[in-house]
Formats: C-alpha cells, structure tokens, sequence
C-alpha cells in the first residue's frame, strides 16, 4: 500500500498541463488547456486541463481524473504502476507503508488490489506450466501478446490461492469471485487448470477473469461472477489495450470471446474488443461510439451467432447518432474472429469488416426472412415487426431511410407506414430551450468545497438537506479529516478512486471550468449559502410543527416540539431563501 502522504507529494510537485502536453499538445484557452481528447475520436477539442485545479476533464467522453488518472487511462496500466511512472519522472522512490495503523482502503480499493495480487500469481504460474505454455503456441500466441493482454494460468487443485492469501478465509476472495462456498460450507478455488485472462476496466484495474479450459471440459469458458467491481453489461474485454488501434482506425469491431480479440491482435487487428459473456448492451454501444464513429460486429455464422447480432442490433439502435454508423460481419458457419483470421489472414478479414453489411441492410434482411412477402398477410407481419425497432431510432435522417424502403418492400406508402408505426412528423419544430435553473443551495456548497477544499471542515452535516450532494459532501468532509486537510481537488480526487460518491464530484468539479471563484469570495459564498441552508431548514421545522399542531391541536405536541413551536410563532418566521 502507498502511503497517501506520499501520493499528496507527488501530485502537489507534478503539473498536470506539463504532463499532459508531453502526450497531446494543448492550447491556451481562456484560464485553462484546450485539445482534441486522447480518449475518444472527436474533431473539435472538447478535453480541458485546468491548471488551477490540477485536473483534466472531457465534456465529449466524460474522461475525468487528476495526473495519476490521466497516466492510468492513456497508458492503460494500474494505480500503483501509475504512481511509479509518475514517480520516476520526478526522481521520487515510492514507499510502501504495510504497518497495521496505515489507512484503511475502501472495499474497492481491497478487492482491485486482491485481484492485481492474483493476477500477478497466475501469471508466475504460466512461466512455470510447459502444459500451458505449449497450448498458448499452439493457439499461435506469442510471448508480447501473453504480457499485453497479462495472461496466467490457474493450476489444477482446490486451494492453490491460499499460497498468496494466507487468510483464505477472508470475505474479499469471495466477493471479488476468486473463490466459491460449496453447501457444506467447503471453500475452494473457482478457478482451476484454465489459462487466465484478466479483464481490465479503462482506469487500468483488474476486475475480473476469464479462464480458458485449456483440455476437453465443459464449461470451455469461465468468467467471474457479477462482483462490486464487475457487472457484465457495463465493461468490455480489450478496451484499454485497444485505445490506441480504435484512435489511429476510427472503428470498433466487437466480437464474442476474448479469445477472438487475443487472436486478432496476435494478427495485427489492434481494434477488437468483446462482450463478456452478455449480450451487447446500450451501455457497450454508448461507451464505444464515444471513441469511434463506426462499430463492425463480427460474430459467428451460426445460429447462435445471428442471435447474437440481432440482439446486438436491437440495443445499439437507441444510442445511433446521423454522424456514426454500425455493420455487420456474420463469418462462415465453420469459422469464428479466431480461426478465420488464422486461416485468411489479415488482409481478408479487414476486407470483410470494410465490406460489413451496414445496419439498415441487416435490419431489413433479418427482418424480411421472418414474413412471406408475398402474401399480404407477411406485408404486414413486415411493418409490425419493424415498428418498435423505428420507434427506439433517435436519428431522424436513417429511420426515415428505413421508411421508404420499408415502403417499397410493403408495398404501403411511405405516410401510411409512419401513421402505423406511429412516427412523428419529421418537420416537428425544435423544442423550445428550458431556462437553465440556478443550482441548488447543495450544489453549490459542493462546488465551493472542491474549489477550496478547507472549506469542507466548516461544514455542519446536521444541515445538509437529504438531496444527492449530501452524501458527496459528507465524503468530502470525511476525506479532508483523514488527509489532515488536502490543499486541492487533485489531491482529494485519488482519495475519492473507487468510492460511490466518485461520479458525481467529478460531474460538479468539471462544472469549475467556467466559475473562476476567488479566495476571498469563496469563503464568503459559503458562508452566505450556509445561513441559507440554516433558514430553510428553519422553514422545514416551522411547517412541520405547524402542520401537526392543526392535525393533533398543540396538546399534541411534545414539550420540546411545544417550546421550540412558540419560539416560531413569538418571531417572524424566516423568509424563503
């Protein structure tokens, strides 16, 4: 574990513009850094670096983080690597502080550095296997490919973890879904004898596994189960070691297995990514077509692989956009991303993800094998297929395309199949702008504390209103006790990594980029909102008394709810802020 005093100190001499223009060259921009985000493909420079805060924010992508964030999502590498790397620039040697009064980690942090410890274990263990090793050849792997994607080999036996967890019977191995409690209560190793692919989430941590069965057997793929670290329709294997192939391609093939993007990459197809055992989800569309303009699906040919499309199809409709565009690639029934690309090479396989059928042809073709177009009766079953799939489409200019040429395969006019499918009229005028309402007294206290963290000792919890800030500013409050008062946002940044809170500081700090607040006007400002939150609360009380006093009459109420009751009514009430 690294000491936070040390993390403190390296991000308080590192500047964040410095290191961010070594990597993407950024332009002045009011009082902050303006470029095209490194993140996501985009023409127009929607990444900022704010040299005052010490942190960078994507208002395209949403990347977010501090200089060690930054390090970990271009590099794709771990929090501890980053620290290192970080580090070496600066000429500093990273301690490590194992002594029992060190701070406690939060869950998360435990359970990501309980699977960086097993990873690290699986991967000595696939040195020392000659068995592994010459199915790793076999499946045409080389040794770079083995270190970039970090594969391991589980040993066959029931209880090999406990040779890195003494205290095998700690709760973290379970929930991080290294291990599993049989009915008699009997602990054992989920993984065994399977080659070990660790499957990483964009910040760089480990956050699951997928074993191969390197022998005959069954199941011949095992993921993790759904852990607080790992929920299936939310990541994608290979997206960290693809970052760099999806910016130089603009394109984003998805496959099934990780299997499939280890072969492809082997193969010089840098660009693959896959789905974890789910089907592909909204959530796997919108985290792509923030990085690419174009998504290839390339699944097998068979039955189950045309499932697997369609269903990828009817999920990535509501997040197209007119700008991005989605194919299909369905390979021959014998043949997967692995084998094919191994059989035809690379050259052939990039010409079937450049020739993918696009989504409207699919849509159409798919559709058109389940009615009889022949008959009226198919005509119809025709439109009454295609109508919630034309409903969920956001992109006025491709569901009116599928329109006309629904109209022409049906047979009806092209205002008869808007009526039926119910579409609205596509010159429906814009909606008016809604006037952007003022921030809640919460919000902006939350955006005076990151903008001057000391603030945070001040704040009186017993006020907080039960509004989503709350819990964000008490972990605020919480933080600056633990750290002995952190002097910027970076520096409580990484102590927030991991914590339920994370998301919505981040929303409310990128909200500073365009509030220059002063020092001075700052702590005016907080105090002025804090005798705000203290007159509404007042006006909470005085309407709850008064409301329970006309139910149950003032006999009613308890002797203290009484006394504080005529305090309300011998004074003018307070004005609502």
């Amino acid at each position: 574990m690294i000491p936070d005093s040390f993390i403190q100190d390296l991000l308080a001499r590192i500047d964040i513009v410095e290191l961010v223009d070594a990597y993407v060259p950024l332009k002045k921009a009011g009082g902050n850094y303006a470029a095209c985000c490194p993140f996501h493909n985009e023409k127009t420079p929607s990444f900022t670096v704010s040299p005052a805060k010490q942190f960078y924010h994507c208002f395209g992508c949403g990347a977010h983080g501090s200089a060690i964030g930054f390090v970990m999502e271009y590099q794709g590498i771990g929090f501890v690597d980053a620290v290192r790397e970080l580090a070496g620039r600066l000429g500093m040697s990273v301690p490590e502080d194992s002594s029992p009064q060190a701070a406690p980690h939060s869950e998360t942090r435990q359970l990501t550095e309980v699977m960086a410890r097993a990873a690290a274990w699986y991967k000595e263990q696939l040195r020392h296997s000659p068995r592994a090793i010459e199915y790793c050849k076999k499946r045409g792997l080389s040794g770079e490919i083995a270190a970039r994607f970090g594969i391991g080999y589980a040993p066959d036996g029931w209880q090999n973890l406990q040779a890195i967890f003494p205290d095998y019977d700690t709760p973290l191995l379970k929930h991080a879904g290294l291990i599993i409690d049989n009915d008699a209560g009997r602990r054992y190793d989920r993984f065994r004898d399977r080659l070990m692919i660790p499957i990483i989430n964009p910040k760089g941590d480990i956050i699951a596994f997928g074993g191969r069965i390197i022998d005959q057997g069954e199941p011949k793929y095992l993921n993790s189960p759904e852990t607080p670290l790992f929920e299936k329709g939310r990541e994608l294997f290979g997206l960290p070691q693809a970052r760099q192939a999806l910016r130089e391609k603009n394109i984003a093939i998805v496959t099934e297995g990780y299997m499939d993007v280890i072969a492809l990459a082997q193969n010089g197809v840098g660009n693959a990514v896959a789905t974890l055992g789910t089907a592909t989800t909204p959530t796997h569309v919108q985290k792509l077509l923030r990085q690419v303009d174009r998504i290839v699906f390339c699944f097998d040919g068979d039955t189950a692989g045309r499932k697997a499309a369609w269903r990828a199809l009817e999920n990535a409709l509501e997040m197209l956009a007119d700008n991005k565009s989605i194919g299909f690639v369905l390979l021959p029934p014998e043949h997967d991303p692995d084998s094919y690309i191994r059989d035809h090479g690379k050259a052939e396989f990039e010409r079937l993800v450049t020739q993918a059928t696009p989504l409207s042809d699919f849509l159409l073709r798919e559709l058109a094998l389940r009615c009889d177009l022949t008959s009226a009766e198919g005509r119809a079953q025709l439109i009454y297929e295609a109508k919630p799939l034309l409903l969920k489409l956001p992109t006025p200019l491709l569901r009116l395309q599928l329109v006309k040429r629904l109209a022409e395969a049906s047979g009806f006019s092209q205002g008869e199949v808007e009526r039926l499918c119910e579409l609205k009229s596509y010159a429906t005028p814009a909606p008016a702008r809604a006037k952007r309402s003022p921030p809640s007294l919460a919000r902006n206290l939350l955006r005076l504390i990151l903008h001057k963290p000391s603030l945070a000792a001040g704040l009186p919890a017993a006020l907080l209103p039960d509004t989503p800030e709350r819990p964000a500013l008490l972990r605020l409050k919480a933080c600056l006790e633990n750290s002995g008062g952190a002097s910027n946002y970076a520096l409580l940044r990484e102590q927030l990594r991991g914590q339920p809170e994370e998301s919505l500081i981040e929303t409310a700090a990128a909200e500073l980029l365009d509030l220059p607040f002063d020092e001075d006007e700052a702590d005016a400002e907080f105090h002025a909102t804090l005798e705000k939150l203290k007159g509404s609360a007042d006006m909470r009380r005085f309407a709850e008394l008064q409301m329970k006093a006309q139910q149950f009459g003032v006999a009613g109420l308890s002797a203290e709810e009484k006394q504080a009751y005529i305090q309300f009514l011998t004074r003018k009430p307070p004005a609502t802020p």
